[in-house]
């Protein structure tokens, strides 16, 4: 038989109320959540008819063909690491002079120059504006203490010119765009360890511009040296916390994340650059000739130029723009009024160095 429950309402003593039961009545009923209106689902054609908002892509396309767009790409490396050829074959046209191999009339350069190439290429009725910052001179030097310092200076040159273009009261409507979208940089392929060049180059200069490192002239290493120097380089560069693009802070999604996980698995790339073609199994291809063979360029069993080429070019363009414009040029922006509380006008030395240097 059931006991009968006791009523400890209003008429119990303090001691038959719980400390549970007093606490619950000092503590005030939360305020309901206001109701957040759902999403339209079902608006569509068949209730309110077609709207249009799906033409957008299209009209920005439409925009997208007629002014074009700007791609600013730089390469640094040693001489005779195969910049220039690179680049050219990216772009498949001769956009990129060749610095490597100096003739016994030239002289190395006894520091590191800066050199901007401006192409317009067309494919598809889009037309870009593509140029392309070679940097000659670069760690061919006996002492090259501090080499990195020009670059960094030129890029930041580069924010700078477009930093006082956007503060003007009468400002154009299309700002001229120099500043470096993406820069390459040419790893030795020794098959040991980075050398402090590299790590000191990409140590300061990854926090200024997006640093995509290669392994040049991969055709001198068989794969598993390849495999195995690359692990090497990814490691090397975790524990000197060095990153490189894409930056795991800047995945927006999950998409994004798994997308870019993979491409970071697989870098530095090891690739192979060649503008000639040669006669394969009846097909034309790009490539190197060997005493053993022709080393096919986008040949995904030789090397992994496809896969730079896909990433730089096909998937991930916008993408380097973007980062160029919300995160490095807005850090540099906000240091520089930051520091200053306003700009200064633009330096007679800036202008005479960006006018030389096209």
């Amino acid at each position: 038989m059931m006991s009968p429950v006791k009523n400890t309402s209003s008429f119990g003593s303090p001691a038959d109320i719980k400390p549970e039961t007093a606490m619950s009545e000092l503590v005030p009923e939360p305020r309901p959540k206001p109701v957040v209106p759902m999403k339209p689902v079902g608006i569509n054609s068949n209730l309110l008819g077609y709207i249009g908002i799906d033409t957008i892509i299209e009209q920005m396309r439409k925009k997208t063909m007629k002014t074009g767009f700007d791609f600013n790409i730089m390469v640094v490396g040693q001489s005779g690491l195969g910049k220039s050829t690179l680049v050219n074959t990216l772009f498949k046209s001769q956009v990129s002079r060749k610095s490597s191999g100096w003739s016994r009339e030239e002289k190395i350069p006894k520091t590191v120059e800066i050199k901007a190439i401006g192409h317009v290429i067309e494919e598809g009725g889009v037309k870009m504006k593509l140029t392309v910052i070679d940097t000659p001179g670069f760690g061919d030097q006996i002492n090259n203490e501090n080499c990195w310092e020009p670059i960094e200076k030129y890029i930041n040159e580069q924010y700078e010119k477009f930093l006082k273009e956007e503060v003007n009261i009468a400002r154009k409507k299309r700002i001229p765009d120099t500043r470096v979208h993406c820069c390459i940089y040419f790893i030795s392929p020794t098959g040991h360890s980075l050398r402090p060049l590299d790590l000191e180059f990409m140590k300061h200069l990854s926090k200024v511009v997006n640093i995509i490192p290669v392994i040049a002239k991969a055709d001198t290493m068989t794969m598993e040296e390849k495999i195995e120097f690359k692990q090497r380089v990814r490691k090397e560069l975790e524990v000197h916390g060095i990153e490189f693009y894409p930056q795991k802070e800047f995945d927006e999604d999950l998409e994004d994340k798994t997308e870019n996980d993979k491409i970071r698995e697989s870098m530095p790339f090891a690739v192979v650059g060649s503008d000639k073609e040669y006669q394969v199994n009846g097909k034309r291809v790009l490539g190197r000739k060997t005493p053993w063979g022709v080393i096919e360029v986008e040949n995904l069993n030789h090397c992994e130029f496809a896969l730079l080429r896909d990433f730089v070019i096909r998937t991930h363009l916008q993408d380097l723009k973007e980062v160029t414009h919300n995160i490095h040029y807005e850090t540099y922006r906000a240091k520089r009024l930051n520091d200053n509380g306003g700009l200064p006008p633009v330096t007679v030395e800036i202008e005479e160095n960006h006018e030389s240097n096209l």
